[in-house]
């Protein structure tokens, strides 16, 4: 039974994922309803303040389907809602629907959430799991959980440098970064709510940090004025529902981040060229987790995760 969840949960999650551009601030989610070893229904969350993944599930189910309902499974990313918001709660419409079983990735953190999505389903008879592939689910909406569980962004800290650890040339400007790795640079911009900058990096390199080669809504553009002005800055990105940052640079701003610890993830890109002065990029802590290296062309890529990052 193990593995057939975490099969029909793996689903879920590439559901789910088709909602990073749309559901902000909500959480991205995915369903999937199973009755006699087939899918009968499945869906995702697209879009804040529309039907959630449960409903758009229950709706994909046909006429002939329906009288499945009684004997099937659904299975759900994120904890059901048990709460009026935009929409009206999803753990009401599954009792309603008589499902024999719920499957749950994991518990949903929100506090108007928490537990209470699970409990009124087991409450009203009907079989609970909880917890499978529960560090994939909190993964992918690492965001949403980061924001609501410390009270801050999610902290991704970006640069591109030279491979003997240089971001600039000071005598002989030198692109680092590829047209291709710009273009992805310009797609992690559009996937994130806000963006950040030093004050001397934005006098000095005027950057746009906008994402005019990939298509989506250009973060929310930030430079700090001062180094001690970080916490004031999460503090007003947190007021304001920014659920993500990017840190751009420049070296010295980085290196605050990371002696703070506000950091979840760190992308690196490394050319193949060799500086002999510059400045000198910050170094990928110790204790940092690798998750990918993708190389592209002569560029290599590498992220990674703080151990203490969500999931």
């Amino acid at each position: 039974m193990a593995n057939i969840d975490e099969k029909y949960m793996l689903r879920c999650l590439q559901l789910a994922e088709n909602g990073l551009l749309t559901t902000r601030p909500n959480p991205m989610v995915g369903a999937v309803i199973v009755a006699r070893d087939r899918i009968i229904g499945e869906g995702y969350h697209i879009r804040c303040g529309e039907a959630h993944a449960e409903v758009n599930a229950f709706a994909s189910v046909s006429n002939d389907d329906n009288q499945l309902l009684g004997e099937a499974t659904i299975y759900v990313s994120l904890e059901p809602c048990s709460h009026y918001g935009k929409t009206p709660p999803c753990a009401d419409l599954i009792i309603e629907k008589g499902v024999r079983r719920v499957v749950v990735g994991c518990v949903d953190t929100f506090s108007k959430v928490s537990g209470r999505g699970i409990s009124r389903l087991r409450d009203a008879g009907i079989e609970v799991e909880v917890g499978v592939l529960e560090k994939e689910c909190r993964w992918m909406n690492r965001r949403f959980f980061t924001f609501n569980e410390r009270k801050r962004p999610y902290i991704i800290l970006k640069w591109a440098q030279s491979s003997n650890g240089f971001i600039d040339n000071k005598f002989h400007p030198t692109a680092i970064s590829t047209p291709f790795t710009q273009m992805l640079a310009h797609k992690l911009r559009s996937e994130e709510d806000a963006i950040l900058v030093g004050r001397v990096t934005a006098e000095r390199d005027k950057p746009r940090l906008d994402v005019r080669m990939w298509s989506g809504q250009s973060p929310r553009r930030i430079v700090l004025s001062h180094d001690n002005g970080i916490d004031a800055t999460l503090d007003m990105l947190y007021a304001e529902g920014m659920q993500s940052l990017i840190v751009e640079g420049g070296a010295q701003t980085h290196r605050c981040f990371l002696e703070r610890g506000l950091w979840d993830e760190l992308r690196v890109e490394t050319a193949p060229v060799v500086f002999t002065n510059g400045t000198r990029a910050a170094e990928v802590p110790a204790e940092a987790v690798m998750i990918s290296r993708e190389q592209y062309g002569a560029n290599r890529i590498e992220r990674y995760k703080s151990p203490d990052a969500i999931a």
